[in-house]
């Protein structure tokens, strides 16, 4: 798995305004939404084009568009709704799918509770989005569930990380051969006796939507 701590001022900054516990829930939502747009712009780097050649007012060009089919986002629900306008507004053709996983607070194992996507992801692009990447347990999930689809290429994009999240992902996809990929503004300490990211930012879903 390659992994990329994005490394920006920009980056920094928001992240910094999301970490303090003085942030409210408005402001929370419009800098995760900002922060995700400044990882989106580094998670697709990759993503696959086809060439083109347009007619500019002087003379043909050639260029590239989005390939088909068109790049799949999907939120890992609820929190990963709170990142899903960053990654569409950087690539509005996008199609979205959902799925709804929650972590078993006693096993801290990821349990699926909703889907809503194609049958078939064959040759599909996928961008999952989750704002924590704690003991890996969801994500691991979520991708072998777009693998066992037919996703061909996945990149994890998380607000922060924790090295055990990290290292449960690598030894989860170990030889498996296909590309995945992760981008996150922080890589944090590491986790407490409770699961959560040290010093991390607190329940991102609790910070985005208030406690249901």
């Amino acid at each position: 798995m390659e992994t990329l701590v994005v490394d920006h001022p920009l980056v920094a900054h928001k992240l910094t305004v999301l970490r303090d516990a003085k942030t409210d829930s408005p402001t929370f939502r419009r800098l995760a939404d900002e922060l995700v747009t400044l990882l989106a712009y580094e998670a697709t780097r990759h993503v696959r084009v086809s060439e083109v050649t347009v007619e500019t007012p002087v003379a043909p060009a050639k260029g590239v568009h989005l390939a088909h089919p068109h790049p799949l986002v999907v939120p890992i629900l609820r929190a990963g709704l709170g990142m899903l306008d960053g990654m569409t507004r950087l690539l509005p053709t996008a199609e979205v799918g959902f799925l709804g996983m929650i972590r078993n607070e006693s096993t801290l194992q990821a349990e699926t509770y909703a889907t809503r996507l194609p049958d078939d992801l064959s040759g599909r692009q996928v961008y999952v989005v989750d704002p924590m990447l704690a003991t890996g347990g969801t994500l691991v999930a979520a991708i072998e569930f777009l693998f066992e689809r037919g996703a061909d290429d996945v990149t994890a994009i998380c607000l922060l990380a924790a090295p055990e999240g990290v290292a449960s992902m690598d030894a989860a996809f170990a030889g498996t051969g296909k590309p995945i990929r992760l981008v996150t503004a922080g890589l944090d300490e590491r986790l407490n006796e409770h699961g959560y990211i040290v010093p991390g930012l607190g329940d991102a879903g609790d910070r985005l939507y208030g406690v249901v």
